[in-house]
């Protein structure tokens, strides 16, 4: 059965943050409340092995002629000001 949880003293940056996540997925900030917590709090841990044949299995749906290394490390550089 859900609960209801009532939340004080958010401070404003995280309030903003929370916010700001909730309109980029179009969630509720409520549930976008249960997201991060499920994240955080997720009961199951996921063993390495299921980790690496997730990311795997990822790797190997997407198109082979989209995704150079070159083209991703480009990418995260551009996404990252300041660190290269």
């Amino acid at each position: 059965m859900p609960r209801t949880l009532i939340l004080k003293n958010i401070p404003d940056e995280l309030y903003k943050r929370l916010k700001a996540s909730a309109e980029a997925h179009r969630r509720s900030l409520n549930n976008e409340v249960i997201v991060c917590l499920e994240t955080v709090l997720r009961l199951e841990r996921i063993s390495v092995e299921e980790r690496l044949a997730q990311a795997r299995a990822l790797r190997s749906s997407l198109p082979k002629d989209k995704f150079q290394p070159q083209d991703i490390d480009s990418l995260k550089r551009k996404g990252r000001p300041g660190l290269w």
